[in-house]
């Protein structure tokens, strides 16, 4: 009888767990990095269904967050392309200590929408049966920098130089391409993985430092138990099951 009663008190403590957990539901202010913009989104579904919270993302590159944070965006969580911002986060006091870690390793594709234009070893780029080649700024988002790498790894960079054009982010490097403006573009496999048609080269990761995508918990977001549930489930098997399921290795 005692059992019982233990059994039964435990069950009711857990229900208003769950129903405090959903009264008191927050919003997470998330910078997110453009290529994993699809990812995040599905994600943050996940997060939402499993706590009751709302992750609301902003998009964009990581050099211009970096730049926003930096400046006081109030951004709680920030989902980097790169290792070195969050580290520089976490170095000048923008970054809460030990909150930093790897979240997904991305990859680089050389994408054009004309099947048949880009083969299975990127040879098109030595050609000129393209009049624009699409990239990422270099200077903010590091899909811009492994797209340079492998360029001048290629050996083909001064000579295709003239005819690149660059996206403030991944996504309008992608834009270019889809949109016809530009014939080939340097693109994450993310953005490309479910797109049926067209021509790809997924380019070897040897031709490029490894593309380390690192996620920090911002000090806006410190008292934040929303925050830093977000971030602990980015480490759950259903977050990594999604973000492989884009394409991305994982840490």
């Amino acid at each position: 009888m005692i059992t019982r009663r233990i059994r039964l008190a435990a069950l009711a403590f857990l229900a208003a767990v769950a129903a405090g957990g959903q009264a008191f539901a927050a919003d997470v202010q998330v910078a997110v990095a453009a290529n994993f913009a699809e990812p995040a989104k599905a994600i943050a579904a996940a997060f939402k269904a499993r706590t009751g919270n709302t992750a609301v993302l902003s998009f964009g590159s990581s050099g211009q967050f970096y730049g926003q944070i930096v400046h006081g965006a109030p951004f709680e969580v920030f989902l980097s392309a790169d290792e070195e911002r969050p580290k520089a986060a976490e170095r000048d006091g923008f970054g809460v200590p030990g909150t930093r870690f790897t979240y997904a390793v991305g990859r680089l594709v050389l994408y054009s929408k004309t099947p048949g234009l880009v083969d299975a070893r990127g040879a098109v780029l030595r050609g000129v049966k393209f009049d624009k080649l699409a990239i990422a700024d270099p200077s903010a988002a590091p899909y811009g920098v492994a797209a340079v790498e492998t360029l001048r790894r290629l050996g083909v960079y001064d000579a295709v130089r003239p005819r690149i054009v660059q996206g403030t982010s991944i996504t309008q490097a992608y834009q270019f391409v889809d949109s016809g403006a530009a014939q080939l573009g340097f693109v994450a496999l993310s953005q490309v993985i479910n797109v049926p048609g067209g021509s790809r080269w997924l380019v070897p990761v040897g031709d490029h430092s490894p593309i380390v995508q690192q996620a920090i918990l911002l000090f806006p977001g410190d008292k934040d138990p929303a925050a830093r549930a977000f971030l602990a489930f980015l480490k759950t098997p259903e977050a990594r099951a999604i973000i492989k399921k884009y394409g991305y290795e994982l840490p």
